[in-house]
């Protein structure tokens, strides 16, 4: 077994996390946890780096105080960011970590960071998504 797939998943079975697909050729798993509001979040290993993006909502309104507010949101992410897809529509949060040194705790963090931000922001992305 790739030495960082077994890595990440035992770090995903710690966190109690269900893994609905993992694909070790492809080093790729995909996550949910209810509890921290993570739905179908991707983790690719793509070496030397370990990619995690969640889905979060379309953009309707793409008038620019939309992307404003998304990119001052950005600011007060402790781990992470909002990004866009390739369309500009799709807002996703993404983080990358090392794979070499990657650390149980610094994975957590990561969940902890988007649990925190879907909490404290959840009523203003449900606004964002709906215009």
């Amino acid at each position: 077994m790739n030495e960082y797939f077994k890595k990440v998943r035992e770090y995903l079975i710690d966190l109690d996390f269900d893994i609905t697909y993992e694909s070790e050729d492809e080093c790729v798993f995909v996550v949910s946890d209810e509890r921290s509001g993570v739905s179908n979040m991707v983790l690719g290993c793509a070496d030397p780096i370990l990619i995690l993006e969640q889905f979060i909502f379309e953009v309707k309104d793409t008038s620019a105080s939309t992307y404003i507010r998304l990119m001052q949101k950005n600011r007060d992410i402790i781990h992470g960011a909002f990004v866009l897809d390739d369309t500009g529509k799709k807002v996703i949060f993404r983080d990358t970590l090392q794979l070499e040194n990657l650390d149980f705790n610094e994975l957590e963090a990561v969940f902890n960071s988007l649990g925190l931000l879907l909490s404290e922001f959840s009523n203003e992305l449900i606004e964002l998504s709906k215009h």
